[in-house]
């Protein structure tokens, strides 16, 4: 009886210890918490919040603080999305959208919104609708990078409140009907043949303003080549009347003879030529040429 009464204290305090140890380690092991680096934990106590743990080895309360959600701060893509608009010049377009954005403050995110996604799509919706309705379709066809900036900032200001940040949106495609198609094709292909004959015509007048500063330059340069041979003749006939003024008749006869010389000389040295007409008067043109050159001498 002896033993067994040593043995149960042995068992009782040892058991003791143990449920002690036991009750530790469950403490450690709800006091600590690991966030991983892509998550943000919401911690409540009794039901309110308490704290947002961030990445990397956080303590709380046991038994009193508890885990009550974990956030994603992960960038997500909102599905892609569909919705018809009605531009100012009333034009029935669909828009494609897709919007990215992630979370910053889960608090915010947790205790102001439940359905994080759906609320996103329902506001980028609204705001695509206003911001086409101020615009005429060849704006949102063409102005697309500015429709897509005023689209994020009314986005940004409206999910600000829910701890979020849309850190992108897209506009995919715009749709039209076929009806709408048909019409821009037909306007395109008239605008397409008015340019082509606004270029043809310009073409035209270009030529006919070039032409006609052609024939002016030419009516010019003709005019100042007449201009220049008619200064050369009346030169020469000055520089001729002073050498008669002062040498007299005979350097006009030596200057006749001396061409006629010249000429027969160049008929001598054509081509083919086997007959040459000489005048009458070459002879004396020569001897004259002679006695002249024979006085100067």
């Amino acid at each position: 009886m002896d033993i067994e009464a040593i043995l149960d204290a042995l068992l009782g305090g040892n058991l003791v210890i143990l449920l002690l140890a036991g009750f530790i380690l469950l403490c450690i092991y709800l006091g600590i918490r690991i966030v991983p680096q892509s998550q943000k934990f919401v911690v409540e106590r009794f039901g309110r919040l308490r704290s947002v743990l961030g990445p990397g080895i956080n303590f709380i309360v046991p038994f009193l603080d508890r885990v009550a959600h974990k956030i994603s701060i992960l960038e997500r893509q909102l599905p892609n999305a569909s919705q018809d608009a009605i531009t100012k010049d009333n034009v029935l377009v669909q828009i494609d959208t897709s919007v990215f954005y992630r979370i910053l403050e889960p608090e915010k995110t947790v205790y102001r919104i439940r359905d994080v996604d759906g609320a996103i799509s329902t506001t980028v919706a609204g705001i695509v609708r206003a911001e086409i309705g101020k615009m005429d379709l060849d704006e949102v066809q063409s102005n697309r990078s500015a429709l897509i900036s005023a689209i994020k900032t009314s986005v940004e200001d409206a999910v600000d409140a829910w701890g979020i940040e849309v850190t992108r949106a897209e506009i995919l495609d715009v749709n039209l009907d076929q009806a709408t198609r048909d019409a821009m094709l037909q306007q395109l292909n008239a605008e397409r043949a008015r340019r082509a004959q606004v270029t043809e015509a310009e073409g035209a007048k270009r030529a006919v303003e070039l032409n006609a500063d052609a024939e002016l330059y030419a009516a010019q340069q003709i005019a100042e080549a007449r201009r220049i041979q008619a200064d050369a003749e009346a030169y020469a006939t000055r520089v001729v009347a002073e050498a008669i003024a002062d040498n007299g008749l005979e350097a006009a006869q030596y200057q006749i003879a001396l061409k006629q010389v010249e000429s027969i000389a160049q008929v001598a040295q054509g081509q083919g030529t086997q007959t040459i007409i000489v005048p009458a008067d070459a002879a004396d043109a020569f001897g004259k040429a002679f006695q002249m050159l024979k006085g100067r001498a």
